[in-house]
């Protein structure tokens, strides 16, 4: 499937492409807003259509536990089944798996693990995971990896061979041709592992690769050199996806060192905890002084909750604890997200990457850029 990605433009290292799919085609740089459980929260398919969001983001773990893959797919498969007809893409449920801890056994052959809804007890193989994605009918999947804490090389080291074990038993168990595959990257903050992960998943010959075990307790500046070793290791005619990554900081400081893809809950699940994202920062609506506050979300912005709304409202909204403010607020962190991918992409198609990227900063409140860049 060499032909699913065309790469448009480049200014340093930031891309612009586009990535082809049989529910449509996704620009890139593009935010995937989450979907874990087919549903992104709080919002529906028509206001992220509205949005301008051209992929989402599903879970192959939680969606095989309920309501079932075998279930999805008589059903007519995940589109369908969620009214969503863009392109999806699902991770296999290896972080999910992982993140378990105490309700879990790893060995070669895959993973033996207890649902965190009922306690019974299931198991992922390569195959398996692989099986479960067809199932739902998602245009991208995943490999089942390991994903192992960032800064312990040993372990590193031996979750490196599962994955890669994995990742070519996947391979093999592949059958959709419909369906890209994605590979995914591993090896913590260690660039040797790091260097020997990509050259072997490259190899394989993946659609597109991930990469993995970042954002998970790593500093920024490890995560930036992990991104900016695999720039020079991953092939440029496919496309890069950074997993679970994604405030605004992040989708500028990584798009320039040539990602090309991400996603994350932080949008949705901030906006249900009465929390705001604004290219100055992050508000807390639950703050007293924005009780009697006239202002929108943030000026100049085009998001239906900035047109319509006042902060004093959105506060009154999340205090009652009312399920129209998580909704509000969802619609505009997910305006943000996207709308910046949007301008991003704008902005490496028209050579002037350099110049987005320097006034994003400037904007920035000295506290954020400190704390977060």
């Amino acid at each position: 499937m060499s032909h699913l990605f065309d790469l448009l433009a480049t200014d340093g290292r930031a891309r612009a492409g586009v990535f082809h799919t049989l529910h449509g085609s996704v620009p890139t740089p593009v935010f995937m807003p989450v979907g874990t459980q087919g549903t992104v929260k709080a919002v529906s398919p028509r206001d992220l259509r509205s949005l301008g969001a051209t992929i989402i983001l599903a879970n192959a773990y939680h969606l095989y536990l309920r309501p079932g893959d075998a279930l999805i797919a008589r059903l007519g498969g995940l589109h369908k089944f969620m009214g969503w007809d863009g392109p999806i893409l699902t991770d296999s449920g290896g972080y999910q798996v992982f993140s378990l801890a105490q309700r879990r056994r790893i060995d070669a052959d895959g993973v033996t693990f207890r649902s965190h809804i009922d306690g019974s007890e299931h198991r992922f193989t390569p195959e398996k995971v692989v099986a479960i994605q067809e199932n739902l009918g998602a245009d991208i999947i995943t490999c089942l990896d390991e994903c192992a804490p960032p800064l312990d090389y040993d372990y590193n080291v031996q979750a490196l061979a599962r994955t890669h074990a994995w990742a070519k038993r996947c391979r093999i168990a592949h059958t959709r041709r419909d369906q890209a595959l994605f590979g995914i990257v591993q090896g913590g903050v260690f660039p040797d592992l790091r260097e020997q992960s990509a050259r072997f998943l490259v190899g394989l010959g993946f659609d597109g690769y991930a990469i993995g075990g970042l954002s998970v307790g790593e500093t920024k500046a490890q995560m930036h050199g992990v991104l900016e070793l695999l720039d020079r290791l991953l092939p440029t005619e496919r496309p890069r996806y950074l997993m679970g990554v994604g405030t605004p900081e992040d989708l500028v400081e990584c798009v320039a060192r040539g990602v090309d893809m991400f996603d994350c809950v932080l949008p949705t699940r901030l906006a249900r905890n009465g929390g705001a994202l604004t290219r100055t920062g992050r508000l807390n609506l639950r703050n007293a002084r924005f009780a009697d506050d006239p202002a929108p979300l943030e000026r100049g912005c085009t998001c239906y909750t900035c047109t319509h709304f006042s902060r004093a409202y959105l506060r009154h909204l999340t205090t009652a604890n009312e399920i129209l403010g998580h909704h509000l607020l969802t619609l505009h962190n997910l305006h943000l997200m996207l709308t910046i991918a949007c301008e991003l992409r704008e902005a490496i198609v028209e050579g002037r990457f350099q110049a987005y990227r320097e006034a994003f900063w400037r904007r920035m409140s000295n506290d954020q850029m400190t704390n977060d860049k």
